[in-house]
């Protein structure tokens, strides 16, 4: 089924004269194969590589597999007929004027001028403000009404903009329109200096500090050479783990609030305060940023470090089951999550959801498991799969995982961690390489992948976050469901605005 396409290791650079570099109608023949048969899209994107234009496509099945071919102007859209690439054609549209001929919802992804200077496809003048020619899905009739929502929200939110379509209280459709802050980032990493892309990988997503610092490292390591002690990995696994207990437990807080059940709201809040301390007890910063940096981590982890968090996550391990059984027991909260917001399995493969949405909705894949880096090579990570997909199933992911990873943490703080800590440093790169890495950040799969040139600096830079799949699987969500239902719902997803708005 692969045939053509290479298998590579995640973390692992290899030349990009070792990637197949196929015919247009042999790489998209072998990819649609891939994917229908099972197979899962990490990246699907363009670069351009001594004045020719090439798309890159990473997938995965029980392994990575990777291939090139040159891109076309235009070229028969894969979305036709296979639904996963739908967004990733898309972006491939805006960013480098490349039209996917036949796309059945070609629309704009993020809102700015291409790369390469071309005829923008969806014919935008960027001047003007978004949403520009944005041309918003409507559905027609008497009964028929629309509610605008943001970009400009209640809350101390990010910028998105949500359109339903609704026949009384009932969601006909949700479209989510994203793209508000034009932040550049993917290009800026390619200009940077090396000691600078650790600050700005960081702010990817704020909440994913550690996700997204962990990705980049792992890529310079690779491209470079440089190998990272045990105790690190150690360090480095302890820092995602919390990083994914403080999301969780603040997003069980905040569908308690949403159905006014609010002494776990309470509670919740000021657990996942305590875990953020957690994380600003390691490394001088509630978020992890400044913990990792290529070559290993900035901040050791002394005996009394670890009895410190072992007595605090002690602590803190029995409130967090308490809170848990709390929320679950309760019938009135019960009667609000179940059956509310669901998604198919099948839909939530065709959308390629990752991370507890995939995972509610009976998807079991988990990079920890599969795809593991660091100290997850010595750890068993359970399936999680909930067969529901509504937002009991989405609560009742994050909850088990806050109780495993509380036990991954106390397991690596058993033993002395022994580590050399590191700064920034200027690395040399492997020229015409690429490397691609993924991590199971706390919304699900992560990615970054790095391509360098014939020099060793970086040519392109693409950052995968598990939002950019998932959007739309609130979307799904929202279908023949009380609009009033939307708050759960969003906050069952709790996606990420900047993770997206690259």
């Amino acid at each position: 089924m692969a045939a053509n396409f290479k298998t590579i290791s995640n973390g692992a650079a290899i030349s990009m004269t070792d990637i197949p570099h196929l015919s247009f109608d042999v790489f998209s023949e072998k990819a649609l194969d891939i994917v229908t048969n099972g197979g899962k899209i990490v990246h699907f994107f363009a670069f351009t590589q001594k004045d020719h234009l090439r798309l890159l496509a990473v997938l995965r099945t029980g392994s990575l597999l990777v291939a090139t071919c040159d891109a076309q102007e235009t070229y028969p859209s894969l979305t036709a007929r296979c639904e996963p690439f739908h967004l990733f054609e898309r972006e491939i549209a805006e960013q480098f004027g490349i039209r996917p001929n036949g796309h059945p919802w070609l629309k704009m992804v993020r809102y700015h001028a291409n790369y390469r200077g071309v005829a923008d496809v969806f014919g935008n003048d960027y001047t003007e403000d978004i949403p520009g020619q944005y041309d918003y899905y409507t559905v027609t009739g008497d009964e028929i009404h629309e509610v605008a929502v943001g970009p400009v929200h209640a809350g101390v939110i990010e910028p998105g903009h949500f359109r339903f379509n609704c026949i009384g209280e009932r969601v006909l459709n949700l479209e989510i329109q994203l793209g508000y802050q034009h932040r550049g980032v993917e290009p800026l990493l390619c200009q940077a200096a090396f000691n600078q892309l650790p600050f700005i990988v960081e702010s990817n997503a704020g909440d994913t500090a550690v996700g997204n610092s962990l990705c980049m490292a792992q890529a310079i390591e690779a491209l470079s050479g440089i190998r990272v002690d045990a105790g690190a990995k150690i360090i480095r696994t302890i820092g995602l783990e919390l990083e994914r207990i403080a999301n969780h437990v603040g997003d069980l807080g905040a569908l308690s609030n949403d159905v006014a059940f609010l002494p776990p709201a309470n509670y919740c809040g000021r657990m996942r305060g305590d875990f953020l301390n957690m994380s600003l007890f390691i490394c001088g910063n509630r978020f992890g940023k400044g913990l990792v940096r290529p070559g290993g981590v900035r901040f050791p982890l002394t005996d009394e470090d670890r009895k410190t968090l072992i007595q605090r996550i002690g602590e803190l391990k029995p409130q967090a089951q308490h809170v848990i059984d709390l929320l679950f027991s309760t019938s009135s909260v019960r009667s609000r999550f179940e059956g509310s917001g669901k998604v198919s399995r099948s839909d939530a493969e065709k959308l390629g959801l990752v991370g507890p949405a995939g995972r509610a909705c009976g998807i079991p894949y988990d990079a920890r498991r599969c795809f593991p880096t660091e100290y997850y090579t010595q750890l068993d990570i359970p399936e999680n799969a909930e067969p529901y997909g509504d937002v009991y199933a989405r609560a009742k992911v994050r909850a088990d995982e806050v109780m495993q990873s509380i036990g991954i943490i106390e397991s690596l703080l058993q033993n002395p961690v022994e580590t050399r800590c590191v700064d920034a440093e200027d690395f040399s790169l492997a020229p015409d390489s690429v490397v691609v890495t993924v991590n199971e950040a706390w919304r699900g799969e992560l990615s970054h992948c790095i391509l360098t040139d014939e020099t060793g600096k970086i040519l392109r830079y693409k950052i995968k976050d598990p939002s950019f799949h998932n959007w739309n699987g609130l979307s799904m969500a929202l279908r023949n469901t009380g609009i009033s239902d939307f708050p759960l719902n969003n906050k069952s997803f709790n996606l990420s605005y900047c993770g997206f708005d690259l």
